[in-house]
């Protein structure tokens, strides 16, 4: 299959997919998704570090060569920066809660209309950043496409991985901002698949750029870094009593060893 074929379908897929997922979740009892999410987001973490550690950083060190790890680490830094900036500039949204705290309803009745116009100009927004979001998915499994099949199935499926979490973060605002189910999962599945633009975008700006490769993996793996590390982990440690400890150590372990193993087995 061409190599612009497999981009395709596996940003197409991941896209929808987490899109779906995200919606059955989301219908699914109370109960079921207060248990189950910690342990998703858990599992994301584990698998955005093994793919960011095990698959892309050591796939564009290689492909840079010694000479120019000391660049690969300045990339590194550099994307860590940028995510920084974004998420500050509201660009970059991840919501791993039903709903974020910025987007908790007023508590007093004179701020009603108010409150009901800034959770409207919330679901806008989440929609603007998550397309955002989602193209930039795309730009980053193509690299990983780019360098090694192998490698890019493996980081479609950590994309995934975070994807889950984040959609029912984005749908519950989306819902909490007054929108039909029908109008906001139509919504965030059609964000969800301009991942597939990111992916044609990088197809043919990388395919001209063979030696941005590198660096284009090493901007991916800052990515993933930033989502686990900035993100994800600081929401874990939420929860404080040591059987959520255990099991949140459990499932992070369970993400990197999917990684390591699908990794492995590719090769």
């Amino acid at each position: 299959m061409p190599l612009l074929a497999w981009i395709i379908l596996f940003t197409a897929i991941g896209g929808a997919l987490s899109a779906i997922a995200a919606s059955v979740f989301l219908l699914s009892p109370n109960t079921l998704r207060v248990r189950v999410l910690p342990h998703l987001v858990s599992f994301a973490t584990g698998a955005l570090l093994g793919a960011a550690l095990l698959g892309l950083l050591p796939h564009a060190i290689e492909g840079a060569g010694t000479a120019s790890v000391h660049s690969i680490g300045l990339a590194l830094l550099i994307g860590l920066l940028v995510f920084f900036v974004l998420e500050k500039l509201v660009l970059w949204r991840h919501c791993h809660a039903e709903v974020c705290e910025g987007h908790v309803p007023h508590a007093h009745d004179g701020h009603h209309d108010h409150g009901k116009a800034r959770d409207a100009a919330s679901a806008s927004l989440i929609l603007i950043g998550d397309g955002f979001h989602n193209v930039l998915d795309g730009v980053l499994i193509a690299a990983a496409f780019m360098t090694d099949i192998h490698l890019g199935i493996v980081t479609a499926v950590a994309v995934m991985a975070h994807e889950i979490p984040q959609e029912v973060g984005d749908l519950a605002i989306l819902l909490h901002g007054g929108m039909s189910r029908a109008k906001a999962f139509t919504l965030n599945t059609l964000t969800s698949v301009t991942s597939v633009i990111g992916g044609v975008a990088a197809y043919f700006f990388l395919g001209e750029s063979q030696q941005v490769l590198p660096y284009a993996l090493a901007i991916a793996a800052s990515s993933f870094l930033y989502i686990a590390v900035a993100d994800l982990i600081p929401g874990l440690h939420r929860r404080v009593d040591p059987g959520s400890g255990v099991k949140q150590f459990v499932f992070i372990v369970l993400g990197v060893a999917v990684i390591y193993v699908s990794h492995r087995l590719a090769h």
